[in-house]
């Protein structure tokens, strides 16, 4: 009696679903859910690597990692670098979405190809240093404190940079925050690309071959090894900031009060 009075007192609640009729507005959703669909596939895996897989195949007998790496690695790899591709290339479009709307509004169009391009530059200069820093040393250069200050340095200076050289009053938060946490990500795709599965596909390569024959590993798998594993451990520390400035975009307007 009394859930019946309730249900009748209470109002009825009428759904009601359409879709924006602004084209842009229904593009930035859809790329936005892609973006965070593919982009928990890469981050996920990049956290299981690091967090899951490098410690548990230390405790694996050399017999067993040899069967175990070429299946597992083959299938998590490919998983890896493709959600890799596709969430950058869909936040490099949606990147552009914000960059020609700041432009229109400052009254100059060409500034949104100009913007990317300083984007680009800037983050391919840090890259290219990162690189340097991940490189398997000896010595000095092989300290955790010098790798982790000198990537430190750079991607404090890199985002300095595209912040002072993309700046405005007619910039929005959510293009500065993503030129700093897109940057970032950028790094992280070419680390995925450029050292983590090249390295992973010889590792692989070996590991089957000594499965299958016998024999054993090539000496140039533990430098191998050593890069994968200061490569990948690198992206997963930038991966917070990174992180932190995507989610900072729609969220936290703390670099610009500006919305678009």
């Amino acid at each position: 009696m009394v859930f019946s009075l309730l249900a009748l007192a209470f109002p009825a609640w009428k759904p009601h679903f359409s879709f924006l009729e602004n084209p842009l507005a229904n593009e930035m959703m859809a790329l936005r859910w892609m973006h965070l669909i593919f982009g928990i596939l890469w981050i996920g895996l990049l956290y299981f690597f690091n967090l899951v897989l490098t410690p548990a195949m230390k405790e694996v007998e050399p017999a067993a990692r040899v069967k175990i790496y070429p299946a597992l690695m083959s299938k998590a790899m490919a998983w890896f670098r493709w959600s890799a591709l596709v969430t950058v290339l869909v936040g490099i479009r949606y990147f552009q979405l914000h960059l020609f709307a700041d432009a229109r509004a400052a009254g100059d169009p060409s500034l949104a190809i100009q913007w990317l391009g300083w984007w680009l530059l800037v983050w391919a200069v840090a890259y290219l240093l990162i690189y340097a820093f991940q490189l398997p040393a000896k010595g000095f250069l092989d300290s955790a404190w010098v790798r982790g200050m000198g990537i430190a340095l750079v991607v404090v200076a890199a985002s300095w940079l595209v912040l002072a050289l993309n700046g405005g009053a007619s910039v929005s938060n959510a293009h500065l925050s993503i030129s700093v946490g897109g940057g970032l990500g950028l790094v992280m795709l070419l680390n995925t690309w450029g050292v983590v599965w090249r390295v992973q596909k010889k590792l692989i390569k070996w590991a089957r071959t000594s499965a299958e024959q016998g024999a054993p590993m090539p000496p140039e798998a533990e430098r191998l090894m050593r890069w994968n594993f200061l490569t990948a451990r690198v992206s997963f520390w930038l991966s917070f900031p990174m992180l932190f400035f995507m989610a900072a975009a729609s969220h936290y307007p703390f670099l610009s009060t500006v919305f678009r």
